[in-house]
């Protein structure tokens, strides 16, 4: 399973009380807050690499972390940060999970229209001239799995990474009862 990448995780946290993101901007150097375009403030981070969004409900949104520890890491370093500079925020901030997205290969071609007969059509989404994949849905998971002809899979609405591995692992004893896979 070790051929399963996590490409993002998205998380939210809330670093304290109501924000003053033009003090929260005057504070993170190389934030773009324009609130005509958008009601928050955008701060990147180099390491981790990640991208924050920061709200005057003083909320946060973590996107671009590919670990499940980055998010945790980038909010406290931002809380770091805005406090080293006079803005102040909660004593403790915690980063949950709300989505992570996988790719897998699952090293077999398929025609998706068979796939899609062969998986149930009640568990799939599958209009071609719409979208090039197949849209997957587990009856006990949140996971969604998007397959395509060429063996990739992307796994989207997974809160952890044990819910990404079970999700491949039954989604491949599914093709692979079906001899689907080599």
């Amino acid at each position: 399973m070790e051929d399963l990448k996590i490409e993002n995780i998205v998380a939210s946290s809330s670093i304290g009380g109501e924000l003053d993101l033009w003090e929260v901007h005057e504070a993170l150097d190389d934030s773009e807050y324009d609130p005509d375009s958008f009601p928050g403030l955008i701060f990147k981070l180099e390491e981790p690499k990640t991208s924050l969004l920061l709200f005057s409900s003083g909320k946060v949104v973590c996107t671009g972390a590919v670990a499940v520890e980055e998010p945790q890491k980038s909010v406290e370093k931002v809380k770091k940060l805005l406090n080293e500079n006079g803005v102040e925020t909660a004593d403790e901030v915690k980063a949950e999970i709300q989505n992570m997205v996988a790719s897998y290969d699952l090293g077999a071609e398929f025609n998706l229209n068979s796939l899609a007969i062969t998986l149930g059509l009640e568990r799939i989404e599958y209009e071609p001239e719409q979208f090039p994949g197949l849209v997957y849905r587990f009856k006990d998971s949140p996971v969604v799995l998007l397959l395509f002809s060429s063996g990739e899979m992307v796994c989207t609405g997974s809160r952890n990474e044990e819910q990404l591995k079970e999700s491949v692992e039954k989604i491949e004893d599914e093709l692979d009862k079906a001899g689907l896979l080599s």
